[in-house]
Parts: structure tokens; C-alpha cells; sequence
């Protein structure tokens, strides 16, 4: 669970509050289909190879159907405008629909 483990970095305090947040909620396993969209990712340029973690945190939900959103602080390499025709176009190539990929300011909108 790749979530988790980056939420066991940092300052224990803050980890342990990480980790609290998480029980509430459903986290995704790593699939074949998953590992196979992130090096496809990598390998067709649309994430860098030394983002190889970004490109799973993509990968993950677009092959589970039960995810609509991916919600991100991460603008280098997910939440980007620049980068989200190649993704979309390699999730498409590989016969996934693309994911929704959104701050959480986006997704809870202006109220």
C-alpha cells in the first residue's frame, strides 16, 4: 500500500495522525494491471522514471473501476496541465479511461 507507506515518513506525531486518517478509509493493493500502466507510463515519457512512485499512485486507481477521482498535492507530476494529455493518451493506449485528477480544493469545490 503505497499511501501508507508514505504515510509512516516524517515527524511521528504526524504520522501517527496520518495513519489514524487512513483507517477510515478503503486503500487499493497493488495489481498486475497496475504495475503494468505505471511502467507504461514511465516508458512512453508521460511520467519521469525517477517518478516511478507517482506513476503507480496513477496507475493504481485508473485500473481499479470502483475509483472515479485520484486526489493530489502532487503538481510536479500528477496534478499538472502539461502532463495530463500524455497520461490520459497512455491510460487510453492501454484501454483504460482515464482517471479524474484533482486538488482536494477542486473536488470539494467553492462552498
Amino acid at each position: 500500500m503505497l499511501v501508507v507507506q508514505e504515510a509512516r515518513q516524517g515527524n511521528p506525531e504526524e504520522v501517527k495522525a496520518r495513519l489514524d486518517a487512513l483507517d477510515t478509509i478503503t486503500t487499493l493493493e497493488l495489481s498486475e494491471n497496475a504495475l503494468v500502466l505505471a511502467e507504461n507510463l514511465v516508458d512512453e515519457g508521460a511520467i519521469p522514471l525517477t517518478a516511478f512512485e507517482d506513476a503507480l499512485h496513477i496507475a493504481i486507481p485508473t485500473t481499479a473501476s470502483e475509483v472515479e477521482y485520484l486526489v493530489s498535492w502532487n503538481f510536479r507530476h500528477i496534478v499538472n496541465a502539461t502532463m495530463r494529455p500524455r497520461i490520459d493518451a497512455v491510460c487510453h493506449k492501454a484501454n483504460y479511461e482515464p482517471i479524474i485528477i484533482c486538488t482536494p480544493e477542486e473536488l470539494m469545490g467553492d462552498d
